[in-house]
């Protein structure tokens, strides 16, 4: 979905909105309030967020899994493969495509195994008998479906909350108050320009500071077209400009876009015109055709975090 440009403030539109964005938190609490999670025989780790959009949690889900791995730990990812056709099954990388299972199970599916399930507490069935030892799941804070052992709640400090509207008024999925209260630790991504801090310390809740960046600076890369079918794609484009990369040409897609194949030829088509470099982001690059591929460099976002010995021994200890 293409982020609306009234959830960023108060205006016209966002309150005449306001009573629906009222129900839809108040159905969202209610939901959570009377719900009986599933309780499963492994450690649930839930990485989630309060607003719609990209916050940034899919990275942070290949971050967390990698030092499971480098643990000894066997995690398992469970997504519900948003626009995939296939259900209840393991994703295979070699044979799946993101048509199959999504977009994002597909990227991550490079890095842990990947459980598509939209009921969570089947996805969970299945990963433990495949031999997971632990559970990461890729969004669902507002899920009700497992109990989770820790949950991280991830947020933009650029963007906050937005206008602290419910959706469809503002982005929140349910109200700041009672999701922080649920969760275990904030992850705050960025520049903390909404004293996000401020509010996890009121209700006691640790904070976890990072930020992304680029695995690789192209250095000798000057200037290149960039596009993006992501949540937010101006952090993208933004992590490019850091990268020391003149962006001349963006090209914005919905979220989980699937590309056709004259679509990426018309980019392919507009870079060797202005002789330029294509990039994209990993999860995008899944969808791009076989044969396109090697006319297109992928920007690797990896989170740095400013105490990343803490996360560890976090993990280890769940």
């Amino acid at each position: 979905m293409k982020t609306p440009k009234h959830w960023n403030n108060i205006n016209l539109l966002s309150i005449i909105l306001y009573p629906l964005g009222l129900i839809y938190s108040l159905v969202t609490f209610l939901k959570i309030k009377l719900s009986k999670p599933y309780q499963t025989s492994v450690p649930v780790i839930c990485i989630g967020n309060l607003t719609a959009g990209g916050v940034g949690k899919t990275p942070i889900v290949i971050d967390f899994a990698l030092k499971l791995k480098k643990q000894g730990k066997n995690p398992f990812i469970i997504s519900r493969g948003y626009k995939g056709q296939l259900k209840n099954i393991v994703v295979d990388n070699k044979k799946h495509s993101a048509k199959d299972v999504g977009d994002e199970p597909l990227m991550l599916s490079k890095y842990a195994n990947v459980i598509i399930a939209p009921n969570r507490k089947i996805g969970a069935e299945i990963a433990i008998k495949n031999g997971a030892d632990i559970i990461l799941m890729d969004d669902g804070f507002q899920n009700t479906t497992l109990h989770k052992n820790k949950s991280y709640l991830v947020v933009d400090g650029k963007n906050g909350f937005g206008n602290k509207m419910g959706i469809p008024a503002g982005p929140l999925r349910e109200n700041i108050s009672s999701g922080i209260k649920r969760a275990d630790e904030i992850i705050i991504l960025g520049q903390d320009k909404h004293k996000i801090a401020q509010i996890a310390k009121k209700y006691n809740k640790p904070v976890i500071r990072g930020q992304f960046e680029s695995a690789r600076p192209y250095v000798k890369i000057t200037k290149s077209i960039a596009f993006a079918g992501i949540g937010n794609p101006n952090k993208f484009f933004h992590s490019l400009k850091q990268s020391g990369i003149k962006i001349i040409k963006k090209f914005y897609f919905e979220d989980h876009h699937n590309y056709s194949e004259r679509e990426i030829q018309d980019i392919i088509d507009l870079s060797n015109k202005y002789r330029c470099n294509i990039f994209t982001t990993e999860k995008d690059m899944v969808k791009i055709p076989d044969h396109l591929k090697r006319f297109i460099k992928v920007l690797k976002i990896n989170p740095e975090w400013q105490n990343n010995k803490k996360i560890y021994n976090d993990l280890r200890n769940i």
